[in-house]
């Protein structure tokens, strides 16, 4: 299994031991998904915290006015992608995961997430500092929605995720930001004339 990847990216935040990590290992299951699979779908409830090993993943609903697909987040290598309301509440999911691109994740079940806490307690630590970013991430993305302007928005999307950049089709990242891809190549063509 790929664990590691995973534990390293927890010993960054927390502290486990070895008998804490062998307990660790054996919660997990690992899941490949090829481009184009869904990993959650609208309407279904979200069972499984996912773990991105390698790969890209979008998260979307469908606007039921245009029929627009509306980009949510993206998860790419050591980032997590789950529908959190759906998977702490066990309710139906609002939107979509699907691989952009071939993609591994390590997964564990609600109900084994919830042992893993209680077995070990460190844990609880470091999945409320992944939240507390994740929180302070999409705040960043409200606040920088409504006061600035599209350019300035792409060019920061730029400089902050350029793990994603490099993974995720410009098209995507357009929708991602509320704006057309037309737009995004006239920013572009504009900063860097040939």
């Amino acid at each position: 299994m790929k664990e590691n990847a995973l534990l390293e990216n927890i010993s960054r935040h927390v502290f486990l031991t070895p008998k804490e990590i062998s307990v660790f290992e054996s919660f997990w299951k690992e899941k490949t998904l090829k481009k184009g699979d869904s990993l959650l779908r609208n309407g279904e409830v979200c069972r499984y915290d996912s773990y991105v090993i390698s790969g890209a993943l979008k998260a979307f609903y469908i606007n039921a006015e245009n029929g627009n697909e509306e980009i949510l987040f993206f998860a790419v290598d050591d980032w997590w992608a789950s529908d959190l309301d759906s998977f702490t509440k066990q309710k139906p999911s609002i939107y979509n995961i699907q691989a952009i691109e071939d993609t591994k994740v390590l997964q564990i079940g609600y109900h084994s997430f919830q042992k893993l806490l209680l077995e070990i307690p460190a844990l609880e630590r470091y999945f409320r500092l992944i939240l507390e970013s994740y929180l302070g991430a999409l705040q960043k993305r409200i606040i920088y929605s409504n006061i600035y302007d599209a350019e300035y928005r792409y060019y920061d999307f730029l400089k902050t995720y350029p793990n994603i950049v490099s993974k995720v089709p410009q098209y995507l990242i357009a929708s991602y930001l509320g704006v057309s891809a037309e737009f995004i190549s006239r920013i572009r063509k504009k900063n860097n004339p040939s």
